[in-house]
């Protein structure tokens, strides 16, 4: 079971000291923290680290009680770079012990996220001395095969 909307901006305001005033917090104040939060995972899932959030289309299609899908190995660095962003916006101070740790987790879904981008053989490359006796007719290696043309995020279906 992962973490809804709203327990993201639970952990978050109790990472900038806040948790006693939560039950004090206004619905205004969970909305705002969920904007920024939505804001903040659409720029990391377009930088490539995707997480299974779900990004509304628009500011106002946020649910805070939406389920997410959040890996647990995400949990740290969501809360501690969500805090840092709606700090300001709180009046409070950060601790250097939050911007490390949110530095340090944020570096680890990049390291993570890292594919490098598969490439194929042109069809000029020459087969070269491991060509064997039974493909002499192919004096160079065969031609990229078309790539996948979904998205990242695309399905596909095997029949």
């Amino acid at each position: 079971m992962s973490y809804t909307k709203r327990q993201f901006c639970e952990a978050i305001f109790d990472e900038l000291g806040l948790s006693s005033y939560a039950f004090d917090m206004p619905t205004e104040q969970y909305q705002k923290t969920m904007r920024r939060l939505d804001a903040m995972m659409a720029e990391w899932n377009a930088r490539g680290i995707r997480l299974g959030y779900p990004i509304p289309s628009s500011p106002e299609g946020g649910d805070l009680d939406a389920e997410t899908e959040v890996p647990d190995s995400a949990w740290t660095a969501i809360i501690t770079n969500g805090a840092i962003r709606i700090a300001p916006s709180f009046g409070k101070q950060v601790m250097p012990e939050t911007k490390v740790t949110a530095k340090q987790s944020y570096n680890t879904l990049l390291s993570l996220a890292a594919m490098p981008a598969e490439q194929q053989f042109p069809s000029t490359l020459p087969a070269g001395a491991g060509n064997k006796p039974w493909n002499y007719d192919r004096a160079f290696v065969a031609p990229p095969s078309d790539g996948i043309t979904t998205g990242p995020d695309g399905e596909l279906e095997f029949s």
